[in-house]
């Protein structure tokens, strides 16, 4: 028996995430794997949060996750899905730590121009 593994697939609205996610389910995800559908919202500063936009943006977010979840099921893989949707800083630090947490083997994500993880690349 393999050892169970915690795969985090990040899930934004664009084509390379999904893309990124397909490509995880051919090619890194095994049987009793856990997949992780991990939606970031935006980040505001606190002095300019609205508390009813941000539960609507989470909405969103795990409406999307949802969808993916649709692609994970569709997929002849037996695997349990989880779903996190949450605020990262700036920084992305919330987002790195969760994974860490998470004891993650991989974390997979489609890389668009667009994308918030393109953005904490072009800083470094």
């Amino acid at each position: 028996m393999m050892d169970e593994r915690k795969i985090v697939v990040v899930v934004e609205e664009s084509e390379t995430a999904r893309t990124a996610l397909k490509w995880a389910l051919q090619n890194l995800v095994r049987y009793g794997d856990v997949v992780t559908l991990l939606h970031i919202c935006p980040y505001y500063p606190p002095r300019s949060r609205n508390k009813k936009k941000l539960r609507l943006l989470r909405l969103k977010g795990y409406q999307l996750a949802l969808s993916f979840n649709d692609i994970c099921t569709s997929s002849s893989i037996n695997t349990k899905i989880e779903i996190v949707v949450t605020e990262d800083d700036a920084e992305g630090e919330k987002m790195v730590g969760l994974v860490r947490e998470m004891g993650a083997f991989a974390l997979v994500l489609g890389l668009h121009d667009h994308s918030f993880f393109y953005r904490l690349v072009g800083k470094v």
